[in-house]
Parts: C-alpha cells; sequence; structure tokens
C-alpha cells in the first residue's frame, strides 16, 4: 500500500486519520509542525503527502512550495474551512487536490487512490509527441521543453496529456475535473484553473498569448493551435 506522510498539528485529526488509514494498509508517518515533515519527506520518501493548511510555523502553503522546490511527490491540501482564497492559494503552491475538514476516513482513502491513479496511469498512445517546443512522452509521463525535462505535478501531466491526446477539441472544465480529479460536483471548478496556470507557467505558456493551452471563454480549454 502506498506510504503516507501526514503534516497535521491537530493530534485528535492526526491520529483519527492516521489510525483509520494504517487499518487500510497505509505505512503512515505523522508529523505536527511544517518543519517536522519536511525532514520526514527526505527521510521516508512517501508515495503522497496529507498536509494541513493551517500550521503552527511554516504553514501549509509555505510548506507545498518547500516540497515543490524538490519533489513532485502527490500533495492533498487538508483544511477546515472551505475558504475559496485559502484553497486557490494551496493550488497555485502546487498541491494536487484538497479536503475540506473533517473528512471520513472512507473520502481521505477515495482521493488518495484517484491521485495516485494521476501520477501513475499513462493517457492514450504509448509514444512520444512533438508539439512545437514540447515532446511529451506518453509512455515515460514526462514533459520536455527544449530538450529539457519539464518537472510536472500529477494533475499537471494528466491535465497535458488528456488535453493534447485531442488536439482543438475544447473541453469543458466540468469535464475535465471529472476526468483528471475524479470529482463530479461543480464546486471544485477552481482545481482545473489553478492547475492549467500552473502547467502554463511551466512549458512556458503564457496566458496572455498562450501557443498551446487556449481559453475557450465561457467554456474551458482545448490544445492549440500552434
Amino acid at each position: 500500500m502506498p506510504r503516507v506522510l501526514l503534516i497535521e498539528d491537530d493530534p485528535s485529526v492526526r491520529e483519527g486519520v492516521g489510525l483509520g488509514l494504517r487499518r487500510r494498509g497505509h505505512d503512515v508517518h505523522a508529523a505536527e509542525t511544517g518543519e517536522e515533515g519536511l525532514e520526514l519527506l527526505a527521510a521516508t520518501r512517501p508515495d503522497l503527502v496529507l498536509l494541513d493548511l493551517m500550521l503552527p510555523g511554516i504553514n501549509g502553503v509555505q510548506v507545498c512550495r518547500r516540497i515543490r522546490e524538490t519533489s513532485q511527490v502527490p500533495i492533498i491540501m487538508l483544511t477546515a474551512r472551505g475558504d475559496d482564497f485559502d484553497i486557490v492559494v494551496g493550488l497555485e503552491a502546487g498541491a494536487d487536490d484538497y479536503i475540506v475538514k473533517p473528512a471520513r476516513t472512507e473520502v481521505i482513502e477515495a482521493r488518495i487512490k484517484a491521485v495516485l491513479r494521476r501520477h501513475t496511469d499513462p493517457v492514450g498512445r504509448p509514444e512520444v509527441e512533438f508539439h512545437g517546443e514540447l515532446a511529451v512522452d506518453r509512455a515515460g509521463l514526462t514533459v520536455s521543453r527544449n530538450g529539457e525535462r519539464v518537472a510536472l505535478a500529477p494533475s499537471e501531466i494528466k491535465l497535458l496529456l488528456h488535453l493534447s491526446a485531442s488536439p482543438e477539441q475544447v473541453f469543458s472544465r466540468q469535464q475535465l475535473l471529472e476526468y483528471v480529479w475524479e470529482h463530479s460536483y461543480h464546486a471544485d471548478a477552481r482545481l482545473v484553473d489553478a492547475c492549467v496556470r500552473r502547467l502554463r507557467s511551466k512549458i512556458g505558456d503564457p496566458a496572455g498569448n498562450p501557443r498551446y493551452i487556449q481559453t475557450v471563454r465561457g467554456f474551458g480549454y482545448r490544445f492549440g493551435p500552434l
């Protein structure tokens, strides 16, 4: 089962979530501060991080940014509030998904499985495709720009693979949400927009004049034309 690093300062949540995931077979390492979590990240090399947004000292957003400097490990943010601003900031920092607390263990487990599937499942054809400066390796789940590897988070690579598999086809935010994040409720459309912004930044695709990911106003996104 996947190794999970849980960074959560609330002892009742930390113990409850940790116990529930261990009962489902996960190897769980828990930290109560961001500093401790970063140390455990290096020591345990987890398959996924559950990261509380409101931490003492280094907060969850800062921890997320620190992790993204060196690792593309999947990150799910935990937040006690459904505050749009806080959630968007976490997503912009590099989180792949979020969960509003309190949440049942089976819900957390389902989100973990969904994020890990995005991290490991190839989409479409097992080949390298070239789109201008971009080389997309569908089998290896990697993307290069001008010959240099681009580090993408799981949600970013799956979004790019899905869009580039059908150039010129327009996908609504809801379609992308259901395919990439496996969520079916409309409130999470901000996941798509945040992911697109991060992806554009990484592949050198300025929002004002995009070459790859085009915004279709009032609907969603499409890939191309170059």
